[in-house]
């Protein structure tokens, strides 16, 4: 942390280093983007293995989720959290995600001794809304 109590780029680099363990998320592509105290960005460049509906190249909804699930995760580790496992996952989608990077952003809503809660909104580069969320997760 810098002397403002945010995290510096090296944390981003640390965040990005802890995103790259999971071959899942080395698969996605995923990059932090920004790591702020309780909240993270999280980028998701397009890749053609995503399309569910080939008529307008949308991404699939699962690929979304899993996004809206993990951005959830890291923030609460940004807010100095421990997370075991998902409890539970809200997902609303609002327009397709189509060609084009997507950024993801997390936001704690509490960080609890047994529960944590964290918002994530989805969007295109224009800041579209496309998809939005809710985790719930359970500390270790």
């Amino acid at each position: 942390m810098n002397e403002t109590g945010f995290p510096n780029e090296e944390t981003i680099a640390e965040f990005q280093k802890a995103l790259m363990i999971s071959p899942f998320h080395r698969w996605l592509g995923l990059k932090a983007v920004m790591v702020a105290r309780e909240q993270i960005e999280i980028a998701l460049p397009w890749r053609e293995e995503f399309v569910a509906n080939t008529a307008i190249e949308a991404t699939h909804g699962g690929i979304l989720a899993a996004l809206i699930d993990l951005t959830g995760l890291y923030a609460v580790r940004a807010a100095g959290g421990i997370v075991s496992a998902t409890a539970d996952l809200r997902v609303d989608y609002h327009r397709p995600a189509t060609r084009g990077t997507v950024l993801a952003r997390g936001m704690v809503v509490k960080l609890g001794r047994r529960i944590s809660t964290a918002d994530v909104r989805v969007t295109d580069t224009s800041q579209v809304l496309l998809a939005s969320g809710r985790g719930a997760y359970l500390a270790q």
